[in-house]
């Protein structure tokens, strides 16, 4: 591919993430772009600050569906434990066949931060924890001594419940 200019290699990133099914990294968009990886994280910043959602994970970047014509249901579970549990959170859920799509946290300096996590499935949990312990890299339920919300998403509320029941079970969510 020629090296595209500003707007179109913009153009061409939408166009590419839209038409996969699994995380592209930046790398990999740098090299067919022609361009390096720090154009190309600028292009995402520029992408997603005119409401393109975009979505960085450990595995890469991912063009969230629309959920508008999405067949998904979502709910928001909030969940307390320690780091030494999360692996254990993760799984329970994708085996359930529910995506955890992000974690969030109140800080009580920056209030609320959340990270995307997309992961639905055992591979996906797999590669997100390696990247975890590669970098060291802290939970964030850590900076709230285990409090956290999740994103979760499944094809039918039957599912979505299934997995909420089965961290409910092992008691890591959080009791209303």
């Amino acid at each position: 591919m020629k090296k595209l200019k500003g707007a179109e290699r913009r153009s061409w990133i939408f166009s590419y993430l839209k038409e996969q099914d699994q995380p592209v990294t930046g790398a990999e968009l740098a090299k067919q772009a022609n361009v390096s990886r720090q154009v190309i994280v600028n292009d995402i910043t520029l992408l997603k600050a005119t409401n393109i959602p975009i979505v960085s994970t450990s595995q890469g970047y991912i063009l969230l569906p629309d959920k508008e014509n999405s067949a998904y249901v979502q709910k928001r579970v909030a969940c307390n434990h320690q780091s030494k549990d999360s692996e254990d959170e993760l799984l329970t859920l994708v085996d359930a066949g529910v995506t955890v799509e992000n974690v969030t946290v109140e800080h009580p300096v920056y209030g609320e931060i959340t990270s995307a996590i997309m992961v639905s499935n055992r591979h996906d949990v797999e590669i997100f924890l390696k990247k975890v312990r590669e970098t060291e890299a802290s939970f964030l339920l850590e900076l709230t001594s285990g409090i956290h919300l999740h994103l979760l998403s499944a094809p039918t509320e039957e599912i979505l419940n299934r997995g909420i029941g089965a961290i409910q079970r092992k008691g890591y969510v959080i009791e209303e």
